[in-house]
């Protein structure tokens, strides 16, 4: 062996581990119910409302079963299909235990979804792909729970050879692939594959690049980087970047939010407004005990909003200072429903955000302004939260949440559960 060479593999390189749970929710349900193991089920809401698949065994996939599609057609398409009801709560508890094990592996762990992550060793490469294969182990013995895992030079290319590694490894059973990509093999490895395969190429990029004859990775290098720059702007260069497999974004641990966020989707359209009213109240008051849970301010408050025919809408308002208040949360939402939505116009999901988040700063005492009085509603609620913690949430109300309507919430907490 040569000195360079030496040198190399005495070098201890940065090693990117994507770590994704198979079929994340459906191995859970398994674990609860072995009936369910080898058969076609899907997790998620009923199918005579308006519920949508959020995970499904591979068997169910194997009859074209996918994430997000509407219970309703799940079934047609697979008649003996068994449905089971989403259990969030045990599958975060799941969550917990398997970023427990992988916070133990490394100490740079990035956590993206409630069913991924990535770590990020410092290893010569002939010992990654055994550190990988002892946590794969690691994590179903001390969970039972499948995992595949991708090993690569960066992020991009790690979460990609998962990708790659279930879609060659499993029929019918959970893959728990493991596949590595070599140091400087990145752009041998991604050149075959379809353009979908990298992050931020959606239907419409993809639409366009097959309009220019592009439908591979290796297609994509063939072109210059100016070129893609120009009809494609700042994502033309990060085309040409993530074709030749570059990325250097480091793992990120900040585990702050980022936002919070309430929605409900409902049964059926909603067309009366004291209802909308109602969900978006019930939503500020959620978002607003977050807030003050977590001791932040929101600096933006976002309503989202989707119509009958699955039409979005988004709007956004600045409060005059950063707030925790339900009040203002709510103030602020309502305006921005009532810009956009026209007289009896029927709402299928509506929901509520608070976005640049902050810790809050020390308030002038010579403000007699919006601050001073965001100190005093917010000295309020705090004596509020006092009384129904001693004597219960009934215990006392404003007058002004006495109007509610009664609807079915739904929560979301930004939980993914891909598992393909």
């Amino acid at each position: 062996m040569d000195t360079d060479a030496k040198l190399t593999s005495a070098v201890k390189l940065r090693t990117v581990l994507h770590v994704d749970l198979d079929a994340f929710f459906c191995s859970v349900e398994e674990l609860n119910d072995s009936s369910l193991i080898g058969t076609a089920f899907a997790v998620g809401g009923s199918p005579s409302g308006r519920g949508v698949v959020a995970s499904c065994s591979y068997v169910a996939r194997r009859y074209g079963v996918r994430s997000a599609m509407p219970m309703s057609r799940a079934l047609a398409m697979c008649p003996g299909l068994r449905v089971v009801k989403s259990s969030y709560d045990v599958y975060s508890k799941k969550s917990r235990e398997v970023m427990r094990l992988l916070n133990g592996a490394s100490g740079i762990v990035q956590q993206i979804s409630i069913d991924e992550a990535f770590l990020e060793i410092y290893e010569t490469e002939s010992g990654s792909e055994p550190f990988a294969r002892e946590l794969q182990s690691s994590i179903l013995t001390s969970t039972r729970l499948p995992c595949s895992i991708g090993i690569a030079s960066n992020k991009l290319v790690a979460k990609i050879a998962t990708d790659v590694g279930k879609s060659r490894s499993h029929k019918s059973g959970t893959p728990q692939a493991l596949l590595r990509v070599p140091h400087g093999d990145e752009a041998k490895f991604l050149a075959p594959l379809p353009v979908n395969a990298l992050w931020g190429v959606g239907p419409k990029t993809e639409e366009r690049l097959a309009e220019l004859g592009i439908k591979t990775i290796s297609d994509i290098v063939a072109w210059p980087q100016q070129e893609l720059e120009r009809r494609f702007g700042k994502n033309g260069r990060e085309l040409a970047q993530h074709a030749r497999g570059i990325d250097t974004r480091p793992l990120s641990t900040d585990h702050t939010s980022k936002s919070i966020s309430k929605e409900t989707t409902f049964a059926n359209d909603v067309s009366n407004e004291t209802q909308l009213l109602a969900a978006l109240r019930t939503q500020s008051n959620s978002i607003a005990n977050k807030l003050k849970a977590d001791a932040i301010l929101g600096g933006v408050v976002r309503l989202k909003i989707r119509w009958g025919d699955f039409t979005t809408l988004t709007r956004q308002s600045t409060p005059s200072v950063p707030t925790d208040d339900p009040a203002e949360i709510f103030r602020l939402a309502c305006a921005l429903m009532r810009e956009i939505r026209g007289d009896s116009q029927p709402v299928r999901l509506i929901g509520v955000g608070v976005g640049n988040l902050k810790s809050p700063g020390q308030l002038s005492l010579w403000d007699d302004g919006p601050a001073k009085r965001a100190e005093q509603e917010k000295r309020a609620v705090e004596a509020l939260a006092k009384v129904r913690g001693k004597f219960g949430q009934a215990s006392v109300v404003r007058a002004s949440d006495l109007a509610r309507s009664r609807f079915d919430e739904e929560g979301h907490a930004n939980f993914n559960d891909s598992g393909e």
